[in-house]
């Protein structure tokens, strides 16, 4: 099971959604689907009985979880993921990068056009149909390898300048995670300050994420749209990551968190699917803030 998993949130569509990237991307499976309870529903979530949750799929190398709820959320560029097209690795990376730009774009928007760029002589970004944002981009042969799909946290608004204190923040957080490339801001760039990050790559917990302060102004940042979801080997962990990254009490619920930069987190147990099998499972974890796994098997919490 992969250690931190993004998660996207979809208006009722997450069938269709999955089966898009299913479609767009041609390494990828469907490796779980999950169900609402027929029963046991909240009333906010009644029209949901018995309709798919959850879909755990996964498109290359990264695994992803849809989220079929309400309208509530939206993915935006704030979190994207950066598809790499090694040449070293696929003598058509070009062409392989063309193909998925086309599919990407089907009902889409672009917001940066697929080009030749300084950094990269074919890259760009693409936001789906469904709000979810991709940059593709021919990687530099002569550069370190890295996974094909990446992660991609982009600080605007009221949090643009703060993404080096945020890579502090969680590579001292999750175990084996460090900082590997850093280019910064030579001088001013819109809202970024000189030093500020234009472009990063680290590790959390042996996973690569990309992180950059955005260079021009931005009128949103991070959501519940796309949160990450840490899975734990047992209730210390989830004491701890929580202990460490909640710091928006009014966003704790069902172990979703926020921390200081507004990215949210789901801290769950790596059993989690386990759990919910178990007798009105599902109304305790609605009862929850923080997950406490002993309240699955306690007939006094709900």
């Amino acid at each position: 099971m992969q250690f931190i998993t993004p998660s996207l949130w979809f208006n009722g569509d997450a069938e269709e959604a999955v089966q898009f990237y299913l479609n767009a991307f041609p390494e990828s499976l469907v490796t779980a689907t999950h169900y609402y309870p027929s029963e046991g529903l909240p009333e906010f979530q009644l029209e949901m009985a018995g309709k798919v949750l959850t879909i755990e799929f996964q498109l290359a190398d990264l695994e992803f979880i849809a989220i079929n709820a309400g309208g509530e959320f939206r993915p935006n560029p704030a979190i994207s993921f950066m598809v790499n097209f090694d040449p070293t690795i696929k003598a058509n990376a070009a062409d392989q990068l063309d193909s998925l730009w086309n599919k990407l774009i089907d009902g889409g928007s672009i917001l940066m056009p697929l080009d030749a760029y300084p950094f990269s002589e074919r890259y760009g970004w693409v936001e789906d149909r469904f709000g979810v944002n991709w940059q593709l981009i021919l990687t530099n042969p002569e550069g370190e390898p890295r996974p094909q799909i990446m992660p991609s946290f982009m600080f605007g608004g009221p949090v643009v300048n703060q993404a080096r204190t945020a890579i502090d923040r969680w590579t001292t957080t999750f175990p084996n995670s460090e900082l590997a490339n850093v280019a910064e801001y030579p001088e001013p760039t819109g809202p970024a300050q000189t030093g500020s990050i234009m472009f990063s790559d680290f590790t959390l917990g042996g996973q690569w994420f990309v992180a950059m302060d955005s260079g021009t102004e931005q009128d949103f940042t991070f959501t519940e749209g796309v949160s990450l979801q840490v899975n734990c080997g047992d209730q210390q962990q989830i004491d701890d990551y929580w202990t460490t990254l909640s710091r928006v009490p009014e966003s704790e619920v069902c172990g979703w968190c926020k921390d200081e930069f507004g990215v949210s987190w789901q801290i769950v147990p790596a059993s989690m699917n386990e759990l919910l099998t178990k007798p009105r499972s599902y109304e305790r974890l609605m009862a929850m803030k923080k997950i406490e796994i002993a309240k699955f098997d306690d007939p006094e919490s709900v």
